[in-house]
């Protein structure tokens, strides 16, 4: 980081937000402990990915879930380091960390049509300023191999999947064969282990809308919805893009620390965001497409969200998406009403924004 540590930060918590009794969601489960949750993520193209992290960490805080592994869509030792500096911030430093191998690029981003809204003031990405100054990176794990590895430990049909990045590392894990973790093939295994994959991908609002996670790596994600053996809950970009993220909750929010590595991540990010914007001097807020997904993968009973009708998504060519009702499909939508909105938002902002309640100590 660019300070010379950050401070001991005692146990603290936020109170828990109060929700209504709703009828269960479909998919439901009943749980018997925190819900065992594996995070896969682009960590690099936008920042909500950053936010998201700091949820889940938040959520093993308070006991909903735990964060087995997270793995990393992008193929770059910086978003590695990131993850590696927030997660040894909130104490979980022991968490493996799983890297893609010959998947998406910083170079491939830059030359795509979204190279210029990447969020990289001078030329330095988010992830590389934050933790350039972090000890060195330790070896990561293929992401397909980590999963796998991860996968055979868990009782089955326990685990939930959040895939808010390009959907490389799950087809890979899909087309990966049986090798010393489990004697099954991937698919085999995602059926076995896995309950729910929660992923945020596509725009459902408008006919004919790219989106980011599905256009860059299209047949990853045709194969992901076209072969993964277990009920999917997709949001499509406009759910997220519905609440946005207040700058004035980094502000006044994460205060708790001098150098908190979400806050200083979303402060660099929001000075490139306002070169962007119509008003450059206002306050950047922030969608929080990524956020929707963590948010109903560990609370999917608390009535943040209304599911769809079952059906099937179909990813159309240069990344639009589909969804077509069908009474057996394994796919099914997060939809957000206007009653929703303000108590999902809410919820997002208290998660992200919570200390950590072990004592840890990261230093330059």
């Amino acid at each position: 980081m660019r300070s010379s540590g950050l401070a001991v930060i005692t146990a603290m918590a936020l109170n828990a937000l109060a929700v209504l009794p709703v009828a269960a969601s479909d998919p439901s489960w009943n749980r018997t402990g925190p819900v065992k949750v594996i995070f896969d993520t682009d960590m690099y193209a936008d920042i909500d990915d950053a936010l998201a992290l700091a949820m889940l960490h938040a959520l093993e805080s308070r006991g909903e879930i735990e964060l087995l592994a997270v793995t990393i869509s992008t193929e770059t030792e910086w978003a590695a380091r990131f993850v590696d500096l927030i997660n040894t911030f909130y104490g979980r430093g022991e968490i493996p960390v799983g890297v893609v191998s010959g998947g998406i690029t910083p170079q491939v981003l830059e030359d795509s049509r979204y190279g210029k809204y990447l969020p990289s003031p001078n030329g330095i990405n988010y992830t590389e300023y934050i933790a350039r100054d972090a000890p060195a990176a330790r070896d990561h794990e293929d992401a397909a191999t980590l999963l796998r590895r991860v996968l055979a430990r868990q009782p089955d049909q326990s685990v939930v999947m959040i895939g808010v990045g390009y959907l490389s590392n799950l087809a890979r894990l899909l087309d990966s064969q049986p090798d010393g973790a489990s004697p099954s093939d991937g698919r085999v295994l995602v059926g076995q282990k896995v309950r729910v994959l929660s992923v945020m991908a596509g725009n459902f609002a408008a006919t004919g809308v790219q989106e980011f996670n599905l256009e860059l790596d299209v047949p990853a994600a045709r194969k992901v919805f076209g072969q993964w053996p277990t009920p999917i809950v997709v949001s499509g970009s406009e759910v997220g893009a519905r609440m946005l993220f207040p700058q004035s909750a980094i502000d006044s929010y994460f205060n708790y620390v001098d150098h908190h590595p979400i806050a200083e991540t979303y402060r660099y990010a929001a000075s490139f965001y306002r070169s962007l914007s119509n008003t450059p001097g206002s306050p950047h807020d922030h969608a929080t497409y990524d956020l929707t997904s963590v948010l109903y993968a560990a609370r999917p009973e608390a009535g943040y969200f209304t599911l769809s009708a079952a059906g099937t998504v179909e990813v159309l060519e240069g990344g639009r998406s589909g969804f077509t009702p069908r009474e057996r499909g394994r796919h099914r939508r997060l939809l957000l009403s206007e009653a929703q909105r303000a108590r999902a938002l809410e919820a997002m902002i208290m998660l992200a924004s919570q200390p950590p309640t072990r004592q840890v100590t990261v230093t330059k």
